[in-house]
């Protein structure tokens, strides 16, 4: 069931929620949470539709924030909210109200969204694109337990990931962080096959312009406490991880982008599935959880410019002093995937750093 509602307010658009369960025959739906979705025109429809997805796993109230510039100043100087209201199938698991913010309504879009958020709930607030700044100091980002950005879709990720570092407050998280959870339990898995193998370095190939790659690297340069540098390859996404221990290398090989390679010294090569998943999939893992994730904060502060020189993709060479890794890391170590694109491989040589747990 849709309604639309023109020059409207949030008490009307609360009352239609209210209409339009009646109609459906379910006055009352359990939802766990609220998620804002602030975007622009273009891309809500694949935003609304990867929220109704990924509502299958957690209900919730999707509230879509579209700011709308008009193009004459009268315009401009006029406030107007328009909005759709979803309930039913057309809404997924839960309820969606599409708000178009025209004029000087604009400014104040928290003021819109407070009275329609689901009481006493989490709120989860994602940028799809154009993601601000500070997420946290956003008058929209301050309504959220959780603000959900995507470096992927900046224009120049590797300033961005800087940019998140200095401006981290807990509960931020960003989707090409989570794009990197299966290399990670899938890494760490491979680490705790071999107890007390001391790792000497990293290198994570993929695509430029990808900042799951740098963030892969950095997770690993912050836990491992070794130098990790990035490589660039054709992708698609991330396509290759290798770590050079005293018992040789360590790799895992994916490049199609869906069927990956196990390879240790002493143990036969493994097919594993490591495909890549889509936005529905993203945010459905980010919304299982809305505390602060304790290991992005970590490795995202370790600070892209602290990672190798980029070169380019060949095969590992041994070097570098030995590191013993910090007990439980294989534990620590969340999991995630790589988008379609490319993000820019780090620019500055560093040396190793001791991991400070």
């Amino acid at each position: 069931m849709k309604m639309d509602l023109t020059d409207t307010t949030a008490s009307k658009i609360n009352q239609a929620l209210v209409e339009g369960r009646r109609a459906i025959g379910t006055p009352a739906i359990g939802m766990v949470l609220t998620l804002v979705i602030v975007t622009d025109e273009e891309h809500a429809y694949d935003a609304l539709k990867a929220a109704n997805e990924a509502s299958r796993e957690h209900p919730s109230r999707k509230l879509v924030v579209i700011k709308r510039v008009s193009r004459s100043p009268r315009d401009r100087a006029q406030a107007r909210l328009d909005a759709e209201v979803r309930v039913g199938t057309s809404a997924g698991t839960g309820e969606t109200v599409v708000l178009r913010l025209y004029g000087e309504v604009i400014d104040h879009a928290q003021s819109v969204v407070l009275p329609l958020l689901l009481p006493d709930a989490p709120v989860v607030v994602w940028w799809p694109v154009a993601s601000p700044p500070n997420p946290e100091k956003d008058p929209l980002g301050a309504l959220g337990q959780r603000r959900v950005t995507d470096t992927y879709a900046a224009e120049d990720p590797v300033a961005e990931l800087s940019a998140r570092a200095a401006n981290y407050t807990p509960g931020d998280t960003d989707l090409a962080w989570t794009r990197i959870t299966p290399w990670r339990s899938m890494l760490a898995a491979a680490l705790d096959q071999q107890p007390g193998i001391e790792v000497l370095s990293a290198e994570v190939e993929g695509e430029a312009y990808n900042p799951s790659g740098e963030l892969l690297a950095m997770w690993l340069a912050d836990r491992l406490g070794v130098t990790a540098r990035r490589t660039v390859s054709d992708g698609p996404g991330l396509t290759a991880v290798r770590l050079e221990t005293k018992s040789g290398v360590v790799t895992l090989d994916r490049p199609d982008g869906s069927l990956a390679t196990l390879a240790m010294r002493g143990q036969p090569d493994r097919a594993v599935a490591l495909k890549r998943r889509d936005t529905a999939e993203l945010l459905a893992e980010e919304l299982r959880r809305l505390d602060p994730d304790l290991i992005y904060e970590s490795a995202l502060k370790y600070g892209v410019e602290r990672l190798g020189e980029p070169v380019s993709a060949a095969p590992a060479a041994a070097g570098g002093s030995a590191q013993e890794p910090p007990a439980g890391d294989a534990e620590a170590a969340a999991p995630a995937e790589t988008p379609e694109g490319k993000a820019a491989p780090a620019k500055k040589s560093s040396g190793k750093k001791a991991a400070a747990k």
